[in-house]
């Protein structure tokens, strides 16, 4: 098992991907640095002061502005109120939200990948552990080999675990490292606020704790890894049904995107929390955003996450072993 890992593992390193991702992650975190300064700048000079008080009190008053819109849709007009309550709880409790620093860079922006870009980057590996083998006719001499498909297949979604891993980690060094040049690499300790809830459209504070934000950041990281791995063994099945990488790549794509659309317009769709691209915002759970469909919590979406995952894996290796591939 160990020889068949590290083949896969090579085959990984030589189409160059995992580089190919690095440096995609690197300028992308430059320009979300560069906007950050900016913005940052920008603020300074339009209250005329650093004080993060100022900032946050600021904000609030925009989003009071934004409320009076009658345009906003009722499920955006509840998202700013539970926005402007918790930035009035970190007010009232003297607590900086956006503590200067690499590691709330880190923090903020792999919470905003979490349901799109860093499961696009996992795509782009997954899809191919097995349609590249039929495309390139390999499939046929790799089951000549005295192994089971089983075990074969096993050893391919083992260097697909490795190599998920590897992108969330990759992704996150490298924001801290690069934001740390702009920004500073102090705020590990910096104080975090986690447990608000939602419920009917109001903001619970009654299980809120203090927390590190080294803690804190485990915690998304956690959580963004697992929702990566649904997404890859997800993807990694559809690389056992369908021979073609780009058709994979395109049905994953579609389903991802579709979900990221779905989500500002499922509130009355109460069903649709059983699909898996629902409930790829783990890490807004942690921060108390309202769930897309009344009712949602952390444990009901990491369920129904977990039954797609072994879903996709029970049909990957079943169809794996079971198909004629020649």
């Amino acid at each position: 098992m160990i020889n068949l890992v590290q083949n896969e593992i090579m085959k990984l390193l030589a189409k160059k991907r995992l580089l190919v991702i690095a440096v995609i992650v690197a300028i992308l975190v430059g320009l979300f640095t560069y906007a950050q300064m900016k913005s940052v700048e920008t603020q300074r000079e339009k209250l005329g002061t650093s004080d993060w008080r100022a900032s946050l009190q600021q904000q609030i008053i925009d989003t009071q502005n934004r409320l009076g819109s009658s345009r906003l849709s009722d499920e955006w007009r509840e998202q700013l109120q539970i926005s402007m309550k918790q930035q009035q709880y970190y007010l009232d409790n003297n607590i900086n939200p956006s503590e200067p620093g690499a590691p709330t860079f880190v923090r903020m922006f792999i919470e905003n990948s979490s349901d799109l870009f860093i499961p696009l980057l996992v795509l782009v590996i997954a899809s191919d552990m097995v349609s590249s083998e039929h495309a390139l006719g390999s499939v046929k001499l790799l089951l000549t080999r005295p192994v089971k498909r089983g075990k074969i297949l096993l050893s391919k979604y083992i260097a697909l675990i490795l190599a998920v891993s590897a992108i969330v980690a990759m992704t996150a060094l490298i924001s801290y490292f690069l934001s740390g040049l702009i920004f500073g690499y102090k705020g590990l300790n910096a104080p975090i606020l986690t447990g608000f809830t939602v419920e009917n459209g109001n903001l619970d504070t009654s299980e809120v704790r203090l927390v590190s934000q080294w803690k804190f950041l485990l915690m998304d990281l956690g959580l963004v890894w697992f929702v990566a791995m649904v997404v890859a063994t997800l993807s990694f099945m559809v690389s056992v049904l369908v021979r073609s990488t780009a058709a994979g790549m395109g049905i994953m794509l579609a389903a991802l995107v579709s979900g990221a659309v779905l989500a500002n317009m499922v509130s009355s769709w109460t069903s649709a929390k059983y699909l898996f691209m629902i409930n790829l915002k783990l890490t807004g759970y942690l921060n108390g955003i309202a769930p897309p469909i009344e009712g949602m919590t952390l444990l009901s979406s990491i369920s129904v996450l977990l039954a797609w995952w072994a879903a996709a894996l029970f049909v990957a290796f079943f169809a794996f072993i079971r198909k004629d591939v020649f």
